[in-house]
This record gives structure tokens, C-alpha cells and sequence, in this order.
């Protein structure tokens, strides 16, 4: 005889109008997620201004946002509004491992981004000598193979379990595919893949914000404009406070709840946080990958360009814009202030040379 035979489930299933309700949004989610990457990979791929090493890993980032919308989020929607998993343990493994793998993957991808800004406005005229193919490569490299380990292998092994077993192995008549979570799991996990990266994003982003200030001022005195004309968007002191702000608010609001929860699982067992506080944080985590293309893709000018290019929504003739390229504006300006006799400056600070160009600040606002 089944022993799952007449047995009930522990979660209630949701009420049809409901369920048509969060159906209708999660769909839109992992629609956006999907559609948002992709034009990042594509803007990349068919504008050769946008072939850049920081640019890569943007496409890494967009990479991994768009295989956890195609491998992992259906999945979750579906566990979501049935509150069963009908496909066997296996497949539940192979969907937590994903789940974690991808997740852990983009916040470090996130990460190294950060230490990508940091490094090319704290060393802007060194900056090409230490951030290189081969140590974006292996950075990349090093990425994928911490969310390997923190994902497939402990899932895996059963090193996430209260016992030994693997998970979701044992006879399950509640059809429920959960990630188990023991106290050393919940910490080491969270501390190697949000907890401290967060810790260094909020250093080297504060970092950025000062340096960001600095030059603007600098820019702002070395304009060879007259005193009564614009100031250039560029060099407006504001932009960068908004624009880290922005990103590292919408990281930490999207993260932070879920590896919060981690812990307090690992700690006090599975079973206290369950049903709706758990698909809430949970969902806002995977929040992060469809708001990433908009922070890391059209919070930048040349990305801007490139997205409508490619969705045919250029706007010509408009007399509030210039035809040039980020980078010619920036040349052009160059040039006009050498015709004018006010060379730009390389000013030295503790040491290190700082270029007040264009290209230093847009480094320095991290998203121009």
C-alpha cells in the first residue's frame, strides 16, 4: 500500500484568484529578467563601443541572471503557486544546486564589478596594467568555481543536512522540494557569498563616492566654458551620490532579507520560516536579476545608445543631444581646451596621479 495514500499536504493551496494574481507577476518577473539580459548580451555582442573588460563582466553577469530566468525561475513559479514538487528528488536537487549556484554566481559577479570601478578610480593611470584579460579571466573563473562548491558539492554530499543524509532523498508525502540548511551551512555560505562581499561593496563603492566628488569639483574648476555657460551633465556633483545610491540600495534591499533568513534557519531549524515570509524573500533575491540590466546596462550612457539602436528607438535631429559618442564628446573637449590654452591637469594626490578627464569621472560615477 502507498504511505502517501489520502495524506494531505502541509501547505494549502492558494485560492484561484490569488494564484492568477502572483501567477500574473512572476511571469512578468521572469519575463523582464529575460528580456533584460538578453539586450545586454546583444548591446554588447553588436556595439564595438561597448567591448570593454568591465563590459564583460557585465555580459557575465547578464549570462548568469539569464540562465537563472530560463533553468531555475519557471521552476520556482511553478513550486510557487502548486505547492508540490511533482518531478522526483533528483530533479529537486539538481534545482536547489542551480538555484544557489546561479544566485551566488550573480552576486559575486556584482562584486567584481565593484572592485572593477574601485580600481580604475583609485588607479586610473595604472588602471590597464592591473585589470587584464587574463585576471578578469581568472577572476571569472574563481567566481564560478565558489559557486560551484557552495552549491552541487554540499547539496550534493549532505554537508547542508542536520544528518547525513543528502536531502530530499527520504520519502517525502508532502511533494516538497526545499534547500535544507544546517548551522555551519547557513554561515559559511552566507558569510563567503553576501556578508563579506557586502562588507568590501560598501568600502569601495564609499570609496568611489569620495573620489567621484573630488574630480567633479576639479572638472567643475577647469571648464574652459565661460562662467555663464552650462555645466555638462557629466560633471555634476549629485550624479554619482544617486547613482550608488541606486545600486548598491537595490542590492542590499534584495539580498539582505534572504541571507538573513539564511542564517536564522541554519541556526533554529528549516521548519521556522515557511509559506509566504519565506516566498517573499525569497522572490526579492531573484528581484535583483531583472533590476541588475537596468542598473548595470541603461544607467550608462554608451548602453543607452545601443539599446535603442537595437530596439530601432534612436531619436534623431533632437537638439537637446549631440550626434557624437560618449567618447568623441569627450576628445572634442579635450581638444577645444587645448585650442583655448587650458591643457588638462595631472594632479597628484598621496602620491598617485589623478587624470581629470571625462573618462576619469565616468570611471568615477561608476555609471555616467
Amino acid at each position: 500500500m502507498d504511505p502517501c495514500y489520502n495524506h494531505t499536504s502541509s501547505q494549502k493551496p492558494l485560492d484561484q484568484p490569488l494564484q492568477l494574481l502572483i501567477g500574473t507577476c512572476l511571469v512578468l518577473l521572469i519575463v523582464v529578467t529575460l528580456c533584460g539580459n538578453i539586450i545586454v548580451c546583444l548591446a554588447v555582442t553588436l556595439d564595438h563601443r561597448l567591448r570593454s573588460l568591465t563590459n564583460c563582466i557585465i555580459v557575465s553577469l547578464a549570462i548568469t541572471d539569464l540562465l537563472l530566468a530560463l533553468l531555475v525561475l519557471p521552476f520556482s513559479a511553478f513550486y510557487e503557486l502548486s505547492k508540490e514538487w511533482p518531478f522526483g528528488s533528483t530533479l529537486c536537487n539538481i534545482y536547489t544546486s542551480l538555484d544557489v549556484m546561479l544566485c551566488t554566481a550573480s552576486i559575486l559577479n556584482l562584486f567584481m564589478i565593484s572592485l572593477d570601478r574601485y580600481f580604475a578610480v583609485t588607479t586610473p593611470l595604472r588602471y590597464n596594467q592591473l585589470v587584464t584579460r587574463s585576471r578578469v579571466a581568472v577572476g571569472l573563473v574563481v567566481i564560478w568555481t565558489v559557486s560551484l562548491m557552495v552549491s552541487f558539492l554540499p547539496i550534493h554530499l549532505g554537508w547542508n543536512t542536520n544528518g547525513t543524509a543528502v536531502q530530499n532523498t527520504v520519502s517525502n508525502c508532502n511533494k516538497e522540494c526545499t534547500l535544507e540548511v544546517n548551522p555551519l551551512y547557513g554561515l559559511v555560505d552566507a558569510l563567503l557569498t553576501f556578508y563579506i562581499p557586502l562588507v568590501i561593496m560598501c568600502i569601495t563603492y564609499y570609496r568611489i563616492f569620495k573620489i567621484a566628488r573630488e574630480q567633479a569639483k576639479r572638472i567643475n574648476h577647469t571648464w574652459c566654458s565661460s562662467s555663464n555657460g552650462p555645466v555638462p551633465p557629466m560633471v555634476k556633483e549629485h550624479k554619482a551620490t544617486v547613482t550608488l545610491a541606486v545600486v548598491m540600495g537595490a542590492f542590499i534591499v534584495c539580498w539582505f532579507p534572504y541571507f538573513t533568513v539564511f542564517i536564522y534557519r541554519g541556526m533554529w531549524g528549516d521548519s521556522r520560516v515557511k509559506g509566504t515570509p519565506m516566498s517573499i524573500v525569497l522572490w526579492l533575491g531573484y528581484a535583483n536579476s531583472a533590476l541588475n540590466p537596468i542598473l548595470y546596462g541603461t544607467l550608462n550612457r554608451d548602453f543607452r545608445l545601443a539599446y535603442q539602436h537595437l530596439l530601432h528607438c534612436c531619436r534623431t535631429g533632437s537638439p537637446r543631444s549631440s550626434h557624437l559618442p560618449p567618447l568623441q564628446k569627450a576628445h572634442s573637449w579635450e581638444k577645444k581646451c587645448r585650442q583655448e590654452g587650458k591643457p588638462l591637469k595631472l594632479e597628484m594626490r598621496n602620491g598617485k596621479g589623478i587624470l581629470l578627464t571625462d573618462r576619469a569621472l565616468k570611471s568615477a560615477s561608476a555609471f555616467p
